[in-house]
């Protein structure tokens, strides 16, 4: 070999691209061929390795054939690049990870991800946003945080999950001092799973009590509605038989008007299911229907992912689909009723002062967050599980359009009724219905009254929300089975991520109890607004600047462009480095100037109640600079300053999972030996593993890949 040739002869057979590797007749036959420096050899300068590393790998390749170890090595590598996908074009049905498993196709996770994304927050979340926003006005700021904040974090969250294969506290092998934001992603998908699973249950108790030949909230005939109930049906069933079946319609008005007249629907979800109290603080008794229902909604749960993203990926093919069967249904026959166009046209026409109030931005924000699922943990932890050269670009774009584009379209179905529903009562659309969560169990329960056999289409439109709310509750309770597993990372767990997922279950259960009580609507309420809120903000904005000025924007566009082939595009670099995160802190900043205590319709929360809930957010937040002072302090370093510098740089197993995508600067190399410079470890006659060393200085065992 010539001096200036930067090559290395080592033994190696030769292999046939179309029948695999083929073991050599003797060791005399194993041919000289060339290696790449990237793949075995650390990096060097100018000079030619010693040769004493050929002799040294020659070695271990006699000793292999001789033990009859090679034939049988060689076979099983062309079985594990036969699974594991080594050649990215070729199509293959097998996993890639067959430690973590991955998605059985890639339609499983785009459903998953639709489903995770287009949740109840879709139906009475933004349509109540809107109501309370000016309608129209609310559109503009939405799209904005769409296009500048929503599309390019989810495109982020999914490239950064997809690269390193793991969940949401994994991925911060990227800059170790920044775990902290990972664990506030997990405190603050803890919160949403615990009330978000309460509202499936409320979905659920609707569902049974549609099963029945009249719906319980059509009439004004029950012994909990009050003398101020007005019920949407004909007119001799409006009230308790208070007053005459035909009424003019100027009395109709004024008795509206002047005794507040509530309907049917409206009455039913707060003196029947709620049974609701008069204070945050008097839980009074446990709603025990609420209670099984709750305990039905965790079960399922369970049995869905009882088999990781194996089983739910199956479950999404319906839960991802039919909501938009039932939602169609309900836009055509709520467009036919009277007085529809006036919501129509409050849900459309902008009110433009509202543009000026910081709250308006906030909530647009929030409601990206919170419907793309940003700063949850779950894009990350769903992504992980997508094979390593996944178009994950063209996968953020459609979902998120798709979710937005269903967010839209709700609102239409939404204000169609609320028209209807103002139309009847005779006042302003913005006064009819209910805030939050029973926007969905008051205006929608009172619109299925009009439908033909609306029992049917009671049980139809519940079910809808039932698998709307699962589809989130899936990817919730993955994220945190999937970090508490990444985490521990030894084959034991692996085995038993079943009782793992199991126990977060109960735990969630248990923590949803006090939800079901007289006081639950407010505690949800507040848990909402509080814990989903800004917290989402801040931590999304600190994962834009942990990636992009930490770890460093070209590191990040170059480990993009090593996965999918192409660097991400202009317009999502400038947002990532700029846009998104100066919008957000502005945002974050406007929020907090303008802030108001929470309500719930007159009801004003006391302020220890307020108390919690701002540290219900911080204790999300307070995960960041907590484990960073952790962090720096069990870091090496002289100074402070050194201490920071090791804290921030990738730890030594940063990067693609599998070895046969671990090239560039990810390629491993064998370690140096004190005689001739590498450490060369013979291959053991039970398992073969050599030690390898990454670009970074890491150390792992690896099984041999020869």
């Amino acid at each position: 070999m010539s001096g200036g040739d930067t090559r290395a002869a080592i033994a190696r057979p030769r292999m046939a691209a179309a029948h695999g590797p083929v073991a050599p007749s003797s060791p005399e036959q194993v041919t000289l061929l060339p290696v790449q420096r990237s793949f075995f050899l650390p990096p060097f300068s100018g000079a030619t390795p010693s040769i004493s590393l050929a002799e040294s790998v020659l070695k271990v390749w006699h000793g292999a054939y001789n033990s009859g170890l090679l034939p049988q090595l060689m076979a099983q590598h062309s079985l594990a690049m036969a699974q594991n996908g080594a050649v990215p074009s070729e199509a293959t049905k097998r996993d890639q990870n067959l430690k973590r498993g991955n998605w059985g196709n890639q339609i499983e996770f785009v459903l998953t991800s639709v489903g995770y994304a287009v949740g109840l927050g879709n139906v009475w979340r933004f349509p109540y946003l809107c109501y309370r926003n000016g309608g129209g006005a609310f559109m503009f700021p939405y799209f904005i945080m769409l296009i500048f904040c929503g599309i390019p974090l989810f495109f982020m969250e999914l490239s950064f999950g997809q690269f390193a294969s793991q969940g949401c506290l994994g991925v911060w092998r990227i800059s170790p001092m920044f775990k902290g934001v990972g664990y506030g992603m997990m405190v603050v998908s803890t919160y949403i799973g615990i009330y978000y699973n309460v509202v499936i249950c409320i979905a659920f108790y609707y569902f049974f009590s549609s099963m029945t030949h009249v719906l319980p909230w059509a009439y004004c005939n029950n012994p909990w509605n009050t003398h101020d109930c007005a019920g949407v049906l004909d007119a001799s069933n409006l009230t308790n038989g208070s007053r005459p079946a035909a009424l003019p319609s100027n009395l109709s008005h004024l008795l509206n008007h002047s005794l507040q007249r509530t309907s049917p629907s409206e009455e039913y979800w707060r003196l029947y299911v709620l049974k609701l109290s008069d204070d945050i603080g008097n839980f009074g008794e446990v709603r025990l229907p609420l209670l099984g229902c709750l305990g039905v909604s965790w079960l399922v749960v369970f049995l869905c992912l009882i088999r990781g993203v194996k089983s739910s990926g199956k479950v999404v093919y319906f839960t991802a689909t039919f909501p938009y069967v039932v939602l169609t249904i309900l836009f055509v026959r709520g467009v036919t009723l009277e007085g529809a166009f006036d919501g129509i046209m409050y849900y459309l026409t902008p009110q433009w002062d509202k543009i000026l109030e910081a709250k308006v931005w906030g909530d647009a924000a929030s409601q990206i967050f919170y419907s793309l699922g940003c700063a949850w943990g779950g894009l990350i932890t769903m992504a992980s599980y997508n094979k390593f050269h996944n178009n994950c670009y063209r996968d953020s774009v459609i979902i998120s359009i798709t979710n937005c584009a269903t967010s839209v379209y709700a609102g239409f179905v939404i204000f169609s009724i609320l028209g209807f529903m103002a139309n009847h009562l005779g006042v302003d659309v913005s006064r009819v219905a209910d805030h939050g969560p029973g926007l969905a169990f008051v205006a929608y329960p009172e619109a299925l009254t009009l439908l033909p056999i609306s029992p049917l289409w009671s049980l139809l439109f519940f079910f809808m929300l039932i698998l709307l709310g699962l589809g989130t509750q899936f990817c919730l309770l993955e994220t945190l089975v999937t970090a508490i597993v990444d985490e521990v990372g030894n084959e034991w767990i692996l085995q038993k991520k079943t009782y793992v997922t199991l126990g977060v279950a109960v735990a969630g259960f248990l923590l949803g109890i006090p939800l079901t009580s007289q006081a639950g609507i407010y505690w949800l309420l507040l848990m909402d607004n509080y814990a989903a809120s800004f917290s989402l903000v801040v931590i999304s904005c600190i994962m834009c600047v942990a990636i992009m000025y930490i770890y460093g924007h070209r590191n990040y566009f170059q480990d993009i462009q090593m996965m999918l082939g192409f660097p991400p595009p202009l317009f999502f670099q400038i947002c990532w480095r700029f846009v998104s995160p100066a919008i957000i802190f502005f945002i974050l900043v406007f929020t907090v100037i303008q802030y108001q205590p929470i309500t719930y319709n007159h009801y004003q929360y006391p302020g220890w109640a307020v108390a919690i809930g701002f540290l219900m957010a911080l204790s999300s937040v307070l995960c960041i600079p907590l484990y960073a002072m952790f962090r720096l302090c069990r870091t090496d370093g002289d100074t402070l300053l050194q201490r920071l510098k090791n804290a921030t740089k990738p730890s030594r197993d940063w990067g693609p999972a599998l070895l046969e995508h671990r090239t560039g600067r990810y390629a491993p190399t064998i370690a140096p030996s004190p005689e001739d410079g590498f450490e060369v470890q013979p291959l053991h006659p039970d398992k073969a593993q050599i030690p390898i060393v990454g670009s970074n200085g890491s150390s792992r065992l690896q099984d041999s890949r020869i």
